[in-house]
């Protein structure tokens, strides 16, 4: 049975895991407030290159881009995005799972020896990625990419993407991370990057919004210039949401660890009590013995 100066030792154990936890929650919290303001600020650009590329693609021009390119799928790239921090629960082990999922289903559908690449951004998920190396399934780490990169960073990263497919080296790629929705609520989402397809641009709603213009030098030179444009609108955007994505996680974790050391310090001072209460009982009797004898 404890001792109450060991039951007083945990509860100040507990205590100050509950404060440090309730710390954390309040970092993580506003730091996801911070990513969650940005992506507001990412949406008008985003939305504005997409009704450029609306605009073009309802003119009566023929358009070519090699990234619009489709062709035999034999080398697949894909990029998935964890964190580079624990502390946010199942969230890196939630997107692991459904990497595997995908990786299976590109075998299924492109056959078996098709080749992966993933691309993983975030050390932890770069950790779990190569536990599973082996035949037809790389991974490739680009440097100074992480889950916390900057525009610059971006930029340099979707570049090499584009490389990649242009020069041969990738029939496709595709992106997986986890959606931003709210604070409790964070969807995986796996969207195709190359080749840019079409569809993208009027399935949602985007076309709806277009009107007639006269586009210098020509929509073709315009439509080569702005595709690129939307590809590192799209990768900015997935960034940024999977930072929102991991602090919610974070702050989620944060709030079921503070409610558990919450109702695990409520035992502890109650045990302590009841101890507390005995021990002075016993006195009691011992005095009232020693008076009556």
């Amino acid at each position: 049975m404890a001792t109450l100066r060991e039951l007083k030792g945990r509860i100040g154990s507990v205590a100050s895991s509950e404060k440090i936890t309730g710390a954390m929650k309040m970092i993580s919290s506003a730091k996801m407030h911070k990513a969650e303001q940005a992506l507001k600020r990412l949406l008008p650009f985003r939305n504005q290159i997409e009704l450029i590329i609306s605009n073009l693609l309802s003119a009566d021009t023929e358009f070519y881009s090699p990234l619009l390119e489709s062709r035999d799928v034999k080398r697949v790239s894909v990029v998935v995005f964890g964190s580079d921090d624990g502390l946010c629960g199942a969230y890196n082990v939630n997107i692991f799972k459904l990497l595997l999922q995908h990786i299976s289903d590109y075998r299924s559908k492109y056959g078996a020896d098709v080749e992966v690449t993933v691309y993983p951004v975030g050390s932890k998920m770069a950790k779990a990625v190569a536990k599973i190396v082996g035949p037809g399934l790389n991974m490739e780490i680009q440097p100074g990419v992480d889950s916390k990169t900057g525009g610059d960073g971006v930029k340099m990263f979707v570049e090499h993407l584009q490389a990649q497919f242009l020069d041969g080296a990738t029939d496709k790629v595709d992106v997986l991370y986890m959606g931003f929705k709210s604070v409790s609520r964070q969807r995986p989402r796996f969207e195709q990057l190359l080749p840019v397809v079409q569809e993208t641009f009027t399935d949602n709603g985007v076309s709806e919004q277009s009107h007639p213009y006269l586009f210098e030098p020509d929509a073709n030179t315009i439509f080569q210039s702005v595709l690129p444009m939307f590809l590192m609108a799209v990768m900015q955007d997935v960034f940024t949401e999977n930072r929102a994505s991991e602090q919610a996680a974070r702050v989620m974790a944060m709030q079921s660890a503070n409610d558990n050391a919450k109702k695990l310090l409520e035992q502890l001072q109650l045990e302590y009590n009841k101890l507390r209460q005995q021990s002075i009982t016993t006195e009691l009797l011992d005095i009232l013995g020693g008076q009556i004898r």
